[in-house]
């Protein structure tokens, strides 16, 4: 209880050693330019190539670089968004348990998707930075590129991965997972929302979970199965691998 609650205020320790106008300057100007590139998303018909965390992501790092901002400093003051993290994700159970009777029904079907889908999308992504001879380290990296944030990061720092590193690959994967999605949807001709949700979730986790989510609540309810199951099963696994 003393560990949890000792990891707790270390997490929340930024937010009172923040300088607070710079701190909500951060909160709002994030928020602010997610909101509009959200808007013009939807206002472009949602083309793949305008997905709001793509543009927002572009927006903010032009930002900070041309406003010569540290990025260490923009993050300190984001943490509210960090924080805030953690419960979104868990808040995606909610279409998940709305869709129980259908996941009973399928059983297996949707179990086999999931761990061939979330086992072949790393070792493709390991087996091309291991044929380039990178680091170690990189490819322990690259290992956990198709799980959610908090869990990529614990999961690298036990293989021998660097945890930020690990952050960055994962929201990366997300993004083209979103981007790209549709017209692969759109290519292969699968009108099935379960198949689509379970795809976007086991290889874009959390950013591919929020595409299906805006496809339908079924779609976003096998999603977030694909994103729950492969990141358990990815984090159990890689560290009894190469641990």
């Amino acid at each position: 209880m003393t560990s949890a609650l000792q990891q707790l205020i270390d997490q929340l320790s930024p937010l009172w050693s923040q300088n607070y106008v710079f701190m909500f300057a951060c909160l709002i100007a994030t928020l602010g330019v997610y909101l509009l590139s959200r808007k013009l998303y939807f206002w472009l018909d949602q083309n793949p190539l305008l997905h709001p965390l793509t543009i927002s992501t572009l927006v903010i790092g032009f930002g900070l670089h041309f406003a010569e901002i540290d990025v260490m400093a923009f993050k300190r003051g984001i943490t509210l968004f960090e924080l805030l993290l953690g419960p979104a994700t868990v808040a995606l159970a909610v279409p998940l348990y709305n869709q129980l009777p259908v996941l009973r029904q399928l059983g297996f079907r949707v179990l086999a998707p999931i761990l061939i889908g979330g086992s072949l999308a790393p070792t493709i992504a390991w087996l091309s930075v291991y044929l380039l001879k990178t680091p170690l380290q990189l490819q322990m990296t690259m290992l956990v590129k198709s799980i959610t944030t908090p869990l990529a990061m614990g999961t690298a720092d036990l293989i021998g991965g660097t945890p930020e590193l690990a952050a960055v690959i994962v929201i990366l994967t997300g993004i083209v997972g979103a981007t790209f999605a549709p017209w692969l949807i759109i290519l292969t001709k699968t009108d099935s929302e379960y198949a689509q949700g379970l795809a976007l979730g086991s290889v874009a986790h959390v950013i591919g979970t929020s595409k299906a989510l805006s496809v339908s609540e079924t779609c976003g309810a096998f999603a977030t199965l694909g994103l729950c199951l492969n990141g358990i099963f990815t984090a159990l696994l890689l560290p009894i691998l190469f641990a």
